[in-house]
């Protein structure tokens, strides 16, 4: 499987910057100029009340796709769960495995530990948008669960199906129009099947609302088992194909053997915190 293409918020730059501040401004900006906030401060702290009823409901070991500065993972550590978070950028496994986590730096289409053994799988905070692509994200989600294994996902506030371009900006880079610094370092998650960076710096990406999500993951055969909303945040769970576990709350008898190898926690570009 190829190496994703370079594109900025892998290695130093705004998204670096923000995660090491723990504060924005930051955005992703189309090409046409419109800017999408990142919450950059929520993905700083803590797991909060509605991040944790949506892992109340997380079942076996869990991958966390584009774990960010590693919340959610910290929040499963610290409940026992078996647990690994994947990110391109460097920033990001650090934070994770400052807050106690497990964090691999490396693409959801790279090779990963434990494929198709997963339980659940989750795609928080819009990473359902990860290489702009659905039909392409769904089928690595499905070849990286178990039979009829879970995903979980967090959809756009609105009822939206977009596909763009777009750069990864901070607060002054998005008044001046200006592009920031380009980096040498891997997109979150952008780089799959078919996509291209630019010179320019810009990536694929997609926003999808809840009905879009559930009409991708209805025509590759997923199962809609849950959709709900909570606050300004919106979910939806969808089940792989293949018969359910007889115990859906109970992690799979080898679940610790999904990461294995503990090294030491010392994240580099091209040394994952754990591997296969």
């Amino acid at each position: 499987m190829s190496t994703p293409p370079a594109v900025p918020w892998g290695g130093a730059g705004p998204y670096a910057a923000a995660l090491r501040t723990g504060r924005g401004p930051l955005f992703l900006r189309r090409t046409d100029g419109w800017l999408l906030p990142l919450e950059v401060e929520r993905w700083c702290a803590r797991a909060d009340p509605v991040d944790r009823a949506v892992l109340d409901r997380c079942e076996g070991a869990v991958l966390d796709v584009g774990c960010g500065p590693g919340r959610l993972v910290a929040e499963l550590a610290a409940r026992g769960r078996t647990v690994l978070g994947i990110d391109v950028s460097e920033a990001a496994v650090g934070h994770t495995v400052r807050l106690g986590g497990q964090a691999l730096r490396r693409s959801v289409f790279e090779p990963l530990p434990g494929e198709g053994r997963w339980g659940t799988v989750l795609l928080m905070d819009g990473n359902v948008g990860i290489g702009g692509d659905p039909h392409a994200l769904l089928d690595r989600v499905a070849r990286l669960l178990r039979p009829g294994g879970l995903l979980i996902a967090e959809t756009a506030a609105v009822d939206v199906d977009e596909r763009s371009e777009v750069r990864v900006v901070n607060g002054t880079d998005a008044e001046t129009g200006g592009d920031g610094p380009e980096t040498d370092g891997r997109g979150v998650g952008a780089g799959g099947p078919g996509s291209e960076a630019g010179g320019d710096g810009a990536f694929p990406w997609a926003r999808l609302g809840t009905p879009a999500l559930l009409r991708y993951a209805g025509r590759a055969g997923w199962r809609t088992v849950g959709q709900w909303t909570t606050g300004r945040r919106r979910f939806a769970a969808l089940r792989s194909h293949g018969p359910r576990s007889a115990s859906s709350s109970a992690e799979p008898a080898n679940s610790t053997a999904l990461i294995s190898s503990q090294r030491a926690r010392n994240p580099s570009a091209d040394r994952p915190v754990a591997d296969r």
